[in-house]
């Protein structure tokens, strides 16, 4: 009876340590089947580790720092208040990094002449508290290629604390008017200044939508013709396709869409053998190839019809006396 009641005891032992979880070996390891193999013991081994394992002390509290920050940053990117606390940072940063001896002791700038020093400087964002380190060239010439009148820019650092800057001007080349506004404008067409600057009274006036993209073009073959193009008040662009010439004796030249040079070159021929441009006339049509039209002033005109009615008259007696 002994016997059999030991052997029942421990089978009884065994079935309990079967079912029962090991608490020396971790929560729900023994929930793992046996591992055939070294490999299978070795991941065993390993998963048992970290399942084991307690988490870090701070755990939770640092998960809650990265929750609150998380909607700190979502609450300032819908509040827009982005651009500033960046700019916090920078200053931030770049106070650190003049401390460390990177503050920018020298800029050097070449290339400039329309453009001043100080707009530069205020275009490109650097002050007196601009580190040369936390500086991001890039952005410095993309802020500096916001300028109209900058038409290339390339920005160099010099450790330790030299900063060179050169940059390309786009030169003032005609006046534009539009809209009953009169603006400054480059050859490729860009608006220099939406005003007239006193220094740049007297280059070329062009008028029209799109005159300021059609003008480069237009007053470089004009230039050829310096017999005209001195008496040029205004160039006129017509519906984006013509130009009308307004000289300064008041008079309106209109030349044709398809090869203006020709008719630039004629009218240059008619006043030189004809004097026509000092004759009493207000409109010169060269738009047709093959003729040219004037248009006479009012009082020329008058004039002109006074002296057909007198010429008619004389000759009205001349035929009454001989009969």
């Amino acid at each position: 009876m002994r016997f059999k009641e030991l052997v029942l005891t421990v089978g009884r032992t065994r079935l309990a340590s079967l079912l029962l979880p090991n608490r020396h070996a971790g929560p729900f390891v023994s929930d793992w089947p046996a591992p055939a193999g070294r490999s299978r013991r070795l991941a065993h081994r390993w998963m048992a580790t970290l399942i084991d394992r307690a988490p870090p002390q701070g755990a939770g509290s640092a998960a809650v720092a990265l929750l609150l920050l998380a909607t700190v940053c979502y609450g300032v990117e819908r509040g827009g208040h982005g651009p500033e606390i960046a700019a916090n940072v920078q200053e931030l940063c770049d106070s650190a990094a003049n401390a460390f001896g990177f503050r920018i002791s020298e800029i050097a700038i070449s290339g400039e002449h329309d453009v001043t020093r100080e707009d530069i400087l205020a275009t490109a964002g650097v002050t007196g508290r601009t580190s040369l380190l936390f500086l991001n060239a890039a952005q410095v010439r993309t802020r500096l290629l916001t300028n109209p009148w900058i038409a290339d820019a390339a920005v160099l650092k010099l450790y330790p604390g030299r900063l060179r800057v050169e940059i390309k001007e786009r030169k003032p080349f005609a006046l534009w008017q539009k809209d009953g506004g009169v603006a400054l404008i480059a050859a490729d067409g860009t608006v220099l200044e939406p005003f007239v600057p006193h220094r740049f009274l007297k280059l070329p006036l062009v008028v029209g939508v799109g005159a300021q993209r059609e003008a480069a073009g237009f007053l470089a073959a004009l230039t050829r013709y310096p017999a005209i193009a001195h008496q040029v008040e205004a160039s006129v662009l017509v519906a984006d396709r013509r130009w009308n010439l307004y000289l300064k004796g008041g008079i309106e030249v209109q030349l044709p869409e398809a090869a203006p040079e020709h008719a630039l070159q004629r009218l240059v021929e008619l006043d030189r053998s004809k004097k026509l441009l000092t004759r009493d006339i207000v409109k010169v049509d060269l738009r047709l190839p093959d003729r040219v039209t004037v248009r006479l002033s009012d009082e020329a005109a008058a004039a002109r019809d006074a002296a057909l009615k007198a010429a008619d008259k004389n000759k009205k007696k001349r035929k009454g006396g001989e009969a």
